[in-house]
């Protein structure tokens, strides 16, 4: 084979993958840039101190309100155990905030269809309710304050701080360019901070693709009877997930592709669930909350996966809903483009990405720590040597403080470190 050529061809599939949901990405962001600008996260850290029902529920619905990033999430369920959460309702808006997400639904019906958009709502909330139980039976009180106490040590993580829209009604919000700043502030950090796993996701896509079906067909044991192939694929999902490093969005692609190949309908849901567990994040939880603890409701989180695509598998095979049909691996990796509804509405949302953007260059300025673009005129500041620096969050300004020629030599890389 032509290495050239092989190369090539999975370049430009993994383009044509991210051309038919770019629009879709950007309005995902846009809405999670307005809900993370505009509501403060400091009122739904205060309601979300027990394990009750109310509580998980209050914490799902403010998750599947918020920003779609893996890693944004971990780092702001820590945050929110750091000042009074419970582990249940952290990692319940932790989960939330991944698998309940406006965007992620729309480039799933995209991908694969509306069947597994719903699938995914309907098997999050049971993942949660499963994640709720494993908590309540294995994390003691006892344990519960051990990880908040290793919560608290742990270096603070990126923050976006919005402070342009605080004390102004929804209607004047919508009026407000200083309120449109603070979205666009989000909108730019969220894709600073996931470029790389939306990219890493539809690459490692593109190039999936040109494996031949047998590799699928051995992968996922296509030809085993359902009882031995659908256990098989909820545990090899997640394993392709975690050993692939791609979260969130960037997992969708990839999943269309499995799909095409042969694995189950449950593997699918199994395998999108476990942007959570792969190996960088599973690093990250060990720094936040220590080894014992994170090893603990690791193993959790992956039980309740596992249960949760089994069981809504179940469920839709019983009402009828899980497709009989499977694309061709082409037909996900080879759509054509051209003047279509997909090239409108890219040109729709690429001119509102570029006045968020924008936006950002009116008052943005660089954190010498992070790198992020922050509004100056809301960020936090300090000054040293008689020049004033800015900073995406508290944990960013302490380690400039620190150390401040660390971080304003002209040879060193932001850290850009997964803890946004």
């Amino acid at each position: 084979m032509d290495v050239l050529g092989w190369i090539g061809d999975g370049l430009w599939n993994a383009f044509r993958m991210a051309w038919e949901v770019g629009w879709a990405l950007i309005l995902g962001f846009a809405f999670s840039g307005i809900v993370q600008a505009w509501i403060p996260r400091s009122r739904m850290q205060s309601a979300l101190g027990a394990r009750d029902l109310r509580t998980v529920s209050l914490a799902t619905g403010l998750g599947a309100a918020s920003s779609s990033c893996s890693y944004a999430a971990v780092a702001i369920a820590k945050s929110m155990l750091q000042k009074g959460a419970s582990l249940v309702s952290a990692m319940a808006f932790q989960f939330a905030s991944t698998n309940l997400v406006f965007e992620l639904g729309i480039v799933m019906w995209i991908f694969l269809g509306w069947e597994f958009t719903l699938a995914e709502f309907v098997g999050g909330l049971l993942l949660i309710a499963f994640m709720w139980a494993g908590i309540r039976l294995f994390v003691t009180r006892r344990l519960e304050e051990e990880a908040r106490r290793n919560a608290q040590e742990a270096q603070t993580g990126h923050e976006h701080h919005s402070a342009g829209s605080e004390g102004l009604t929804w209607r004047r919000r919508l009026t407000s360019v200083d309120a449109w700043t603070d979205v666009a502030q989000n909108f730019r950090g969220d894709w600073e901070m996931l470029w790389k796993e939306i990219g890493a996701g539809f690459l490692i896509a593109g190039f999936v693709a040109l494996l031949p079906m047998s590799f699928f067909n051995g992968l996922f044991l296509t030809d085993a009877p359902a009882w031995i192939r659908i256990p098989e694929n909820v545990i090899v999902g997640p394993l392709v997930a975690v050993l692939s490093f791609v979260c969130s969005i960037g997992n969708v692609p990839l999943a269309a592709v499995l799909w095409a190949g042969g694995i189950s309908f449950s593997g699918v849901i199994a395998f999108i669930y476990a942007d959570l567990l792969v190996i960088p994040i599973l690093l990250i939880y060990r720094k936040y909350y220590g080894t014992r603890i994170a090893v603990l409701f690791s193993s959790i989180m992956l039980g309740s996966i596992v249960l949760a695509a089994l069981v809504v598998s179940g469920l839709f095979g019983l009402a009828g809903l899980i497709p009989s049909k499977r694309p061709a691996v082409d037909s996900i990796t080879e759509r054509a483009i051209g003047w279509n509804y997909t090239t409108f509405l890219n040109i729709v949302f690429l001119g509102i990405a570029a006045v968020l953007i924008g936006l950002t260059m009116r008052r943005g300025t660089r954190d010498p720590v992070c790198g992020m673009t922050v509004n100056r005129e809301t960020a936090l500041r300090s000054e040293w040597n008689g020049t004033t620096y800015f900073f995406c969050g508290p944990g960013c300004k302490e380690r400039f403080e620190a150390d401040p020629e660390r971080y304003l030599g002209s040879s060193r890389e932001p850290e850009h470190a997964h803890q946004h």
